[in-house]
């Protein structure tokens, strides 16, 4: 019976690790162990069919998690995604992929790292076939991923109640990753209620793309909080970005081609001083009801670029000294979301 019993252990192990070894594609097979299927909590490799994670579980990323076109990764509200501390860890949605992201306000996803250290993983990334002024089927940073395309409607899908901690992750000696990166994401996609916190790197970035961002809370991401270039042209509204740390860089960098995006309802505040916006190159935008306060500096034009491509209450700009951002600070007691951190 003893020899019995220690075969049976043997073939139930033997066949765990048989049905993981053969999900390496998809990164996600339910197995039985004899109590009923189990969902495996490792986020690695490819999506390649929709899967609806569990909000009763907590996964953990162990590699680059990518959901490969035609597939949709579901994440319901309530669930945690914990990353290793390390740089070649985050999620990615590549062309054609999809996520949709189901938190509530009472129930947001929420991603971070184990360690709770800024720079701890990679963040979220999606990848769209928005136009770019980089071209199409542009080669990314981050592992050989492709963005760009020629359909500004383009749908990666859904965010909505989502937080992110601790990204920022070194890419290579001159890139870091972002909390949330947005290459050439279309206007079909969604993205609403989002915070990034403690972030290495930049909070968002956009390369390019049409996608708007509402009610996105940034909270002592060390680059820029708002980050964009390659002639991004969508719209963030209702953003409030707090600065509470010596060192960060901006609350809104621009660069290149100016795609005229827009910012509306846009707060930044600082307790340290610093610089609030600045624009390189020919970068610009359309600026609604801004309030700046605490900054050093309220606007910068790194390169000399052209100040009348920054429009601010509909009149472009003539002096980056003129204190015209005195608009209505964005209400953010009722966000109580961004306070459900762990």
């Amino acid at each position: 019976m003893k020899h019995f019993k220690t075969l049976a252990v043997f073939i139930a192990t033997f066949s765990i690790l048989f049905a993981t070894s053969c999900s390496s594609d998809d990164g996600f097979t339910p197995v039985d162990d004899g109590g009923g299927e189990v969902e495996l909590t490792d986020l690695n490799g490819n999506l390649t069919t929709d899967r609806v994670l569990l909000a009763t579980e907590q996964y953990t990323i162990t590699g680059p998690y990518l959901i490969k076109s035609g597939a949709t990764l579901t994440i319901p509200a309530g669930t945690v995604i914990v990353s290793q501390s390390t740089e070649n860890r985050y999620i990615a949605v590549e062309q054609g992929g999809r996520i949709d992201i189901k938190g509530t306000a009472n129930l947001p996803v929420i991603m971070r790292s184990n360690s709770g250290a800024a720079g701890s993983w990679g963040g979220l990334l999606l990848c769209g076939e928005a136009p770019t002024t980089e071209g199409v089927d542009v080669i990314a940073e981050v592992g050989g991923l492709v963005y760009g395309g020629t359909n500004p409607g383009d749908s990666s899908g859904n965010i909505d109640y989502l937080i992110i901690e601790d990204a920022g992750a070194q890419i290579n000696s001159e890139s870091q990753y972002n909390g949330l990166t947005l290459y050439s994401v279309g206007s079909g996609t969604t993205i609403d209620n989002v915070a990034l916190v403690n972030g290495a790197d930049d909070g968002v970035e956009f390369f390019g793309g049409t996608v708007s961002v509402s009610n996105l809370y940034l909270e002592n991401n060390q680059d820029d909080a708002v980050d964009w270039t390659e002639g991004w042209n969508g719209t963030v509204t209702n953003a409030y970005s707090l600065h509470t740390i010596d060192g960060f860089s901006t609350a809104v960098e621009a660069d290149g081609d100016n795609g005229n995006p827009k910012l509306i309802n846009f707060t930044a505040v600082s307790s340290t001083g610093g610089t609030a916006l600045q624009f390189k190159k020919e970068s610009g935008a359309s600026m609604t009801n801004v309030f700046l306060n605490g900054y050093t500096t309220n606007v910068d034009m790194k390169d000399d670029g052209p100040i009348g491509n920054v429009i601010v209450d509909g009149v472009p700009m003539t002096d980056p000294d003129n204190d015209v951002f005195n608009g209505t600070a964005v209400d953010i007691s009722t966000w109580t979301w961004i306070n459900a951190r762990l």
